[in-house]
């Protein structure tokens, strides 16, 4: 046992540990930031570069990493290229590390919900804010365990670092037991370094997950839970501050609760469809489509659409399922593409110049933004790891550039019209269906866009939570006066709010006209069927 300490105290085996944290530093760090680079090229739009990282990664990944640090030693320098044995190491290492770290960030980063992307796009976000302030930080927090166990690997794939002659611990410890023969002792020891080295990574990435845990409680509540356990069966030592301890009951019960409504703004009775048609026809156009076709391979989504929406008009879409409704609504608002035909928004072309070229995806976001486009998508598309406030003040100050202070302001009021104030600081995760999607309104809501779009806003909600939702619209249209196209199978609904109904099947307008109208007297075969089939449900 005294051997066996005097061994874990010899400087000879401590230099060698310094040894071996100084590869796997160089390492570490520098197959980060090549990994960072490819995973950029796997990802980016241009074929080639993902081309060239993909082969980079068979090579490197294909190859062992011995012969990986010979070629960096003695083969590199037949070119010019003389480097130390600690730096042939280090970068032999780096680039084994490469393209191991890029899957890593890469299958994090498309693991993130496109749906959240679409959000930053409909709100104006730019591809790198995106990427930033939705995708990353996300991403991060799911990426650590990885890294964590890639770190790992990294400090125990350094011994091999001895094959170019790096006096690093394995070859120490090699060293030392052909001197001694004390074999055991000696690679127990040095077992031990590495296990105490192994164990520090492990610590780090648990520290760095509790960092990133968006669950975890307040710095307070912490102390105060920590103080209890230290003192169990002693009383509950005062908090620092008042806390008020989770109650997970009341939360569940919280989450599947519909939440009073702020009373409506009082109106001076029914509204006078004729006399606000007849307002409406002044309007200037508010979205314009003209003979606008997409396809996906040969199925036609969209074929021939015309469709004109006046400021302050709502419209309805009605129709079955695949009928083109969720595509329209996204060749409105650019986040889709389409082979012919015109769409213009704000009388501007979102998306493409005059000539009908598309503009690069940083131009279309700024457009989306400065001509007001809102979109209110199925699956609600918060941004997980925002706080409902946070999702709505977020894009205001990334986006309109608003102040912190006034973005929160704003977001506040929104939540109180919405009858969320209580939940700002609550997740999406925390939050039942209904009350995200009242906070996506109000994101959408919030920049004061002159068009919404709303792509079946009720469509992923339980039945007790589509009224809710519904109410919430109502509010919007009455108070707003934004112009709104609302894709729906809310027949009632429609009838209410609607100015105007339109009914697509099989990509095309088959029949519009008042709302009052089309849901009392449809004339056209297919209409009268789809509202005799919703109407029997």
């Amino acid at each position: 046992m005294d051997l066996f300490l005097h061994y874990l105290r010899m400087p000879y085996l401590l230099d060698g540990v310094g040894y071996t944290l100084l590869i796997t530093v160089l390492g570490l760090l520098g197959g980060l930031v090549m990994g960072v680079v490819l995973a950029a090229m796997q990802l980016s739009r241009f074929r080639t570069l993902a081309i060239m990282a993909r082969a980079y990664s068979i090579i490197f990944r294909g190859t062992p990493l011995i012969l990986q640090m010979v070629f960096c030693y003695n083969a590199l320098p037949m070119i010019g290229i003389k480097l130390s044995a600690i730096t042939a190491a280090g970068l032999a290492l780096a680039l084994n590390e490469a393209p191991f770290i890029a899957e890593i960030l890469r299958s994090n980063v498309i693991g993130v919900d496109r749906g959240q992307v679409s959000a930053g796009q409909a709100l104006g976000m730019t591809p790198a804010a995106i990427m930033r302030r939705v995708i990353a930080p996300q991403a991060i927090r799911s990426m650590v365990p990885a890294l964590g166990n890639e770190s790992v690997s990294a400090l125990k794939n350094s011994s091999l670092a001895s094959v170019v002659a790096v006096q690093e611990l394995t070859l120490r410890s090699t060293q030392l037991a052909s001197a001694t023969f004390d074999f055991f002792s000696i690679f127990f020891a040095s077992g031990l370094m590495y296990l105490v080295l192994t164990g520090a990574i492990a610590v780090i990435q648990i520290v760095v997950e509790m960092l990133l845990d968006l669950d975890r409680p307040p710095p307070k509540e912490q102390l105060a839970r920590f103080l209890r356990a230290l003192l169990p069966g002693r009383g509950t030592p005062a908090p620092l501050a008042p806390v008020t301890p989770p109650d997970v009951a009341a939360e569940i019960l919280d989450e599947i609760a519909t939440d009073p409504l702020p009373p409506p703004s009082p109106r001076s009775g029914p509204i006078d469809r004729a006399a606000r048609a007849r307002r409406l026809a002044g309007n200037n156009a508010a979205v314009e489509v003209k003979q606008l076709r997409k396809s996906y391979g040969s199925q036609n989504v969209l074929d021939g659409i015309d469709l004109t929406v006046r400021a302050g008009e709502i419209v309805a879409l009605l129709g079955p399922s695949g009928s083109g409704k969720s595509t329209l609504l996204r060749c409105i608002n650019r986040l889709e593409g389409w082979q012919d035909g015109t769409i213009r928004v704000g009388g501007r072309f979102l998306g493409s110049d005059e000539d009908g070229r598309p503009l690069s995806p940083r131009v279309t976001a700024q457009m989306r933004a400065s001509v007001g486009v809102g979109m209110v998508f199925q699956q609600f598309n918060l941004f997980g790891h925002l706080t409902a406030r946070e999702n709505i003040a977020g894009p205001l100050r990334w986006v309109q550039g608003l102040s912190r202070l006034d973005a929160d302001r704003r977001a506040q009021e929104l939540l109180d019209r919405v009858g969320l104030a209580h939940r700002a600081d609550a997740l999406p995760r925390h939050l039942s269906g209904g009350q995200q999607q009242r906070v996506a309104i109000a994101r959408a809501v919030a920049p004061g866009p002159a068009v919404l779009l709303l792509d079946e806003p009720t469509s992923a909600l339980d039945p007790e939570l589509v009224g809710e939702v519904l109410e919430v619209i109502r509010r919007l249209a009455v108070e707003e006066g934004l112009a709104m196209i609302i894709s729906t199978h809310q027949l009632r609904f429609a009838g209410e709010v609607a100015d105007r109904i339109v009914f697509l099947a099989e990509g095309t307008v088959i029949e519009q006209g008042p709302a009052e109208q089309i849901l009392r007297a449809p004339s056209h075969p297919l209409t009268a069927r789809f509202l005799s089939t919703m109407n029997a449900e």
